[in-house]
């Protein structure tokens, strides 16, 4: 710790504990005084403080030391007495109201500095210390000395100085034996020197001297100045705020010289009489003191003497020890010693008269003597316990002991000196914990403590924030409570400084709120409104506590009469990420859906569907700096007429609903571009203060329009609102912000920043396009013509594969033209576009195939793969509207988003845009319908013909599906039936139910190739009617529009390295029977397209066996031999070399395998099970081991032709080969015990070697069986 002189407590009882002068003076002196506008006292007192009196003092000890800093008090003898309580209130509310009147001036709405304790709480406190002034248990406050002054004027002065110092006119402690009266009278005789000259008071002065001493007497002149006009570059007296009485400057008749001798009568007083005596004093008391209480035996007698006086209480009409008992000598000799800084001799004086105090029970006295040895122990910088205990024990003893009504005075003293030497040593938080016991009863007292507390709390290590807050907040209520709503106000103010960096919603509403109300209460309603617009949008409070805050709020803003605009109105809450703009420059939108698209993906269909003229040397999608002005770069562009659209999302955060009116956009228009801007963004229009606003909303009509809406959110709803504007000339546009009216009282603003808030968003959540730019500035160019178009009948719900034909309709309300229109469609699975003349086609009808039709080949348009459509030479103009078909069909369950853009020229050279776009969005929902699949067999009877199962379930839960046709689409296969049609099974589909029909493929390809070895084939198509009705014929499906989804699907289907040749196409169409939930409207035709169904294996070169089924011979007479023929068939495009190699049979034992041996005509027939199986199967040739019979057995046959052949075959054809079997005993033989080995022959059979492609095969055979049965006898 500093030097304890140089703390804050040290300065203060080097102030408050200082010897104290009585004054005694006649009215005359005070007269002559007062032409300055001063008392006497006030006169001499700057001149009783001494910073550097540099005076050798010797008490107790034989050694002296030098006293540097020295200070009288003068007391009036009427003034020497205990305070009043009264009287001490008034004076603290005095200093509570000039300094809160003073503070509030210099308060202004930014946050306080915390680290300033405000000044005037040291004078709140030195009043509280004041308070009990001139006790009788101490003797700080008693007179050591009497001044008394008489003037030259009075008659009789020397008589006039024995009168004055009557004992009627002394304070009550001489009067009642508190203190010696045998106290160092001075004399001092003034002089006014304006009355005369000084003659008469030279004789009177040396008459003085004679009577009362010389060094007794002291002659003082005063106002020698002749106008009245002194002017002193130092005042001694503005220290003591004096203020000038009837226009007087205080000194204003005291020169030069008169103050001079203030002073050195004043040091020569101090120095020369008063410190003397004092010492003097002090040594007298020691001798006495030592001869009667120090030492052994002393002390024991003292013991012993006060033994039996336990009972003994103290008696609260005078005081107990009179000023001649040894216990005041000793407290005296403390007194002088603590006034003389000696320390050391005041503590052990101190500490001999405590014991006694206790003993006595003088609880009053003990407190005292244990408070001054705690200030002992704290100027001498020692014991920093012991300090502390004897302040605690002195507060404790105050307050614990009923010792009289002074005290809880002296409790409060000794609880402020106690916190001022914890401050000191930096214990805020035990100095704060004083200031909250010493509160008190009395609000203003209390409140002034607690605000010193929260200090202490804030100036702590570590810093206790919400304790401070806390506190303040207390003292707040406090100050409130006493009318001193100013000092309310700045506590509330501090604490909020405090929490403006928490999370503590509650207590900051609370804060907010009162000062807003007090404010209100001063009537300064701009900072009342400042602060209640931070509670509007507590959405953490109760319901009852919003419904008061808004109340209270309206009712302020109407209490002024005025009209606010507040750019910081926080109800409703905008957020800054939900602000959407929509604008159109190139880029126009049927929708507000198309608006929301990332720009990307239109991006991704526009990039290359148009082409600039050769004439133009940019292209149209580049940026606009282009084909606009190059000061116009950073500027977004929009046309006359045509709106510019704001969405913005507004959230009532309360529980309570709020009712918005008049709410629109703000606008600023120029013709020019504003020079003084740095930047596109431009100052703000709106600031953030209070702004007083009359009349209604005000815009200028002949630039732009303005919409305006009314609203009411409901409690904790967000709402959307669009508001649009229109310019209507040529210029600059910029939009500032959004202007709304709160329950139509105060007028709300909320500036845009665009530029900070949309940075702040993460990346992928970054709206792409035109939508929010990081400016508003708009440059607004001529009108322009603009296309209207939609599709119409397009449905939100339809089922799955639903096939219906559509109008695109486009219409032009400018009277300048547009042509050169392309259109592109993101999903060609969904719409394609259809000839002209289909827009009068009626469905299912229109598509029906003609009977002698002969087209069976799909053709397809590579245009429309890419989704490109190029309009023939049209132009749109404002006369007739532009109408062409579309096909659509619900390619694939669930959601689907449409995007249609329409690209087309303004006929205007003088445009500033060439090209304009039209981008419409579709939002579909698409319900299961047919779920459909194929799979396919070889035909275990034909060597190219292939079996089909069809597999279809109805997914609906309420429709029913008829199926119409199914149509098979491939290089090489015809579809047919198995069955005539009128054999055929039900073909309609309920819900739920499921379906499953066969059908045949037959190999119908013939191989062709040009010269340039291009292949001329194209698929086929052929269409199978499912339906036994003439009224239902055969739909077309080589031509749009099935011919163009299919080729979509075959595009997504499409599966890698997959050979045209071996796959094959289906086409199942159907009618929907009862078309009611899914559409209200339009074709009930659905078709559903199934590609890429594989119809080979993976063996290119298979054979097949041909020849009777059953054969009848007489064993008896001979064996049985049986001409076969096997056709194989090379579906290479190369020629193939084969090997058929044969296996006899095994023998009769081991052919049945595991089958039983029976009786009667069954004997010798094997197992048959392979004659009845027809499995449905991708894997067309499977793999079989071939049954070896052993060498020692007899086969039941053997084959008897060649064993071993060998044969060339052509690409895609097939050759017959003769095959003859012997049979030697009757059965059923499975002759599938042979294989072909196969080889390419070709002259690029070398590149396939390092292909994926195989160059040679083994083909195992496939299953025959034939029954050779005994002939009867009977038989012929």
């Amino acid at each position: 710790m500093a030097d304890p002189a140089n703390t804050k407590l040290g300065r203060m009882l080097l102030d408050k504990i200082t010897p104290v002068v009585m004054v005694l003076s006649t009215r005359n002196v005070e007269d002559s005084c007062r032409k300055n506008g001063l008392s006497l006292i006030e006169m001499l007192s700057p001149f009783c403080n001494f910073d550097n009196v540099d005076v050798p003092v010797r008490t107790a000890s034989d050694q002296p030391y030098r006293l540097r800093k020295f200070k009288l008090r003068l007391f009036y003898a009427s003034e020497i007495r205990q305070p009043d309580n009264e009287a001490t209130r008034e004076r603290l509310k005095q200093v509570v109201s000039v300094a809160g009147e003073t503070d509030f001036r210099e308060l202004t709405l930014d946050s306080p500095n915390l680290d300033i304790v405000p000044s005037w709480l040291q004078t709140f406190n030195r009043e509280l210390v004041d308070a009990v002034s001139f006790s009788e248990h101490e003797a700080f406050d008693h007179p050591v000395a009497c001044l008394v002054a008489v003037s030259s004027k009075d008659e009789n002065p020397i008589d006039k100085c024995v009168d004055l110092f009557n004992s009627s006119q002394l304070p009550s402690l001489l009067n009642d034996g508190a203190m010696d009266p045998k106290i160092l009278k001075l004399f001092l005789l003034l002089h006014d020197n304006q009355d005369g000259k000084p003659e008469i008071t030279t004789e009177i002065f040396s008459e003085m001297r004679i009577t009362f001493g010389t060094n007794a007497s002291h002659l003082l002149c005063i106002n020698s100045s002749n106008d009245g006009m002194e002017q002193h570059q130092e005042n001694p007296w503005s220290i003591y705020n004096l203020g000038p009485p009837d226009g007087k400057k205080p000194g204003c008749l005291l020169n030069v010289d008169d103050i001079e001798e203030l002073r050195s009568i004043m040091h020569d007083i101090s120095s020369k009489r008063i410190i003397p005596h004092m010492e003097v004093k002090i040594r007298v008391l020691n001798q006495q003191i030592s001869a009667t209480r120090k030492g052994f035996r002393n002390q024991i007698k003292n013991l012993w003497w006060r033994k039996g006086k336990d009972d003994v209480v103290e008696n609260p009409n005078g005081p107990m020890y009179t000023f001649s008992s040894v216990e005041s000598q000793i407290r005296v000799l403390g007194d002088y010693g603590f006034m003389l800084h000696d320390y050391e001799l005041a503590l052990s004086n101190y500490r001999l008269i405590s014991t006694d105090y206790k003993l006595d029970k003088a609880w009053k006295h003990y407190a005292g003597v244990q408070e001054a040895m705690g200030l002992a122990y704290f100027m001498l910088d020692q014991s920093r316990k012991d300090a502390e205990y004897c302040m605690e024990n002195a507060f404790n003893t105050y307050l614990l002991q009923k010792i009289g009504p002074s005290s809880i005075q002296s409790a409060i003293r000794c609880g402020i000196w106690w916190a001022e030497m914890l401050k000191a040593r930096d214990q805020f938080k035990d100095a704060a914990a004083v200031y909250f016991r010493i509160s008190g009863e009395d609000p203003l007292h209390s409140a002034a403590m607690l605000e010193q507390a929260s200090f202490c709390f804030l100036l702590s290590t570590p810093c206790s924030l919400r304790k401070g807050a806390f506190h303040l907040v207390l003292s707040g209520q406090l100050y409130k409570k006493c009318d001193q709503i100013r000092h309310a106000i700045r506590t509330y103010k501090y604490a909020l400084s405090i929490l403006k960096s928490t999370s503590w919603g509650h207590i900051k509403d609370h804060v907010h709120y009162h000062i807003g109300k007090w404010y209100a209460s001063l009537g300064m309603f701009d900072e009342a409104i400042t602060h209640l617009l931070e509670v509007l949008s507590c959405s953490h409070q109760s319901k009852a506590t919003q419904e008061l805050f808004l109340k209270d709020f309206l009712q302020i803003v109407q209490e002024t009469g005025k009209k606010f605009e507040l750019p910081i109105l926080q109800l409703p809450v905008i957020n800054p990420h939900s602000i959407t703009v929509f604008y159109e420059d190139h880029r126009t939108y049927a929708s507000p859906q198309a608006a929301l698209v990332r720009e990307s993906l239109w991006r991704s269909l526009e990039d290359d569907m148009i082409l600039l003229p050769s004439s133009v040397k940019t292209n149209w999608l580049e940026p606009r700096a282009a084909f606009l002005s190059k000061k116009y770069e950073k500027s977004n562009v929009c046309v006359v007429g045509e709106t510019i659209k704001v969405d913005i999302g507004f959230r009532n955060p309360l529980q309570i609903p709020i009712s918005l009116s008049n709410v629109t956009l703000i606008c600023r228009h120029s013709v020019e571009q504003d020079k003084t801007e740095p930047d596109t963004n431009g100052p703000s229009v709106v600031r953030n203060e209070l702004r007083i606003v009359s009349g209604e909303f005000h815009s200028d009509a002949s630039l732009f329009s303005l919409s305006e809406v009314d609203i009411c959110i409901q409690g904790c709803e967000t709402v959307m609102v669009q508001l649009m504007v229109t310019p209507k000339v040529e210029g600059h546009l910029k939009l500032a912000g959004v202007r709304w009216r709160l329950s139509d009282v105060v007028i709300g603003t909320y500036e845009f920043n665009f530029d900070v808030s949309r940075r702040k968003l993460p990346k992928g959540k970054r709206k792409g396009g035109n939508i929010v730019k990081v400016d508003t500035q708009f440059l607004v160019i001529k009108s322009l013509p603009r296309l209207e178009g939609a599709i119409k009948q397009l449905p939100e719900r339809v089922y799955a594969g639903d096939l219906r034909c559509l109008t695109l309709e486009l219409r032009n309300l400018s009277k300048i033209s547009v042509k050169n229109l392309k259109m592109r469609i993101n999903n060609p699975s969904f719409i394609t576009v259809a000839e002209q003349d289909a827009s009068h086609m009626h469905l299912p009808s229109g598509l029906q195939k003609p009977i002698d039709s002969s087209k069976n080949c799909m053709q397809f348009n590579a245009d429309q793969a890419h989704g490109v459509f190029v309009f023939p030479n049209i132009k749109v103009s404002n006369e007739t509207p532009l109408q062409w078909p579309l096909w659509f069909r619900a390619a694939t369950a669930g959601s689907a988003s449409l995007l249609v853009t329409i690209c087309y020229e303004i006929e205007d050279e003088a445009s500033p845009l060439k090209y304009r776009t039209l981008r419409t969005r579709y939002d579909l929902e698409v319900l299961p319908s047919l779920e459909v699949s194929f799979k396919t067999s070889p035909c275990p009877t034909r060597l190219q013909e292939l079996l089909v199962r069809m597999d279809v379930l109805n997914r609906t839960s309420s429709e029913s599906f008829l199926i119409r046709q199914l149509s098979c689409v491939g290089y090489q296969w015809e579809l047919e039936l198995l069955q005539p049609i009128e054999s055929a099974i039900s073909v309609e589909v309920r819900a739920g139910q499921a379906l499953s029909s066969f059908f045949k493929l037959k190999n119908c390809r013939v191989h062709s190739i040009t010269e340039d070895g291009v292949s001329l084939e194209m698929p086929r198509v052929t269409d199978v009617r499912l339906v036994d009705s003439d009224s239902m014929g055969l739909l077309e499906t080589s031509t749009p529009p099935f011919v163009s989804f299919h080729y979509q699907e075959r595009r997504k289907q499409e599966v890698q390295d997959q050979d045209h040749g071996k796959t094959v196409d289906f086409i199942l169409v159907s009618e929907l029977r009862n078309d009611g939930n899914a559409s209200s409207s339009g074709s009930s035709i659905h078709s559903h397209h199934t590609c890429h169904c594989r119809v080979t294996s993976t063996n290119p070169v298979w054979g097949l066996i041909e020849g009777p089924r059953l054969v009848r011979h007489n064993f008896s007479e001979s064996f049985c031999e049986v001409k076969l023929k096997m056709t194989i068939y090379n579906s290479l495009e190369d020629a193939v070399s084969v090997i058929i190699e044969t296996v006899d049979s095994p023998p009769q034992s081991k052919s049945a395998g595991s089958a039983p041996t029976v009786s009667g005509n069954e004997v010798g027939w094997h197992d048959t099970s392979r004659l009845s199986e027809m499995r449905v199967t991708t894997d067309v040739m499977g793999t079989r081991v071939a049954k070896a019979a052993p060498p020692e057995s007899v086969p039941a046959f053997v084959w008897s032709g060649t064993s071993s052949s060998k044969r060339t075959i052509e690409p895609m054809s097939s050759t017959l080969i003769p095959l003859q079997i012997t049979v030697f005993s009757p059965g059923t033989f499975d002759l599938s015990n042979y294989t072909l080995h196969w080889n390419r022959i070709s002259s690029q059979a070398q590149d396939y070697e390092s292909g994926s492609k195989s160059t040679s095969g083994i083909c195992h055979g496939q299953s025959y069986h034939i029954a050779v049965l005994p002939r009867e006898p009977n038989d012929l």
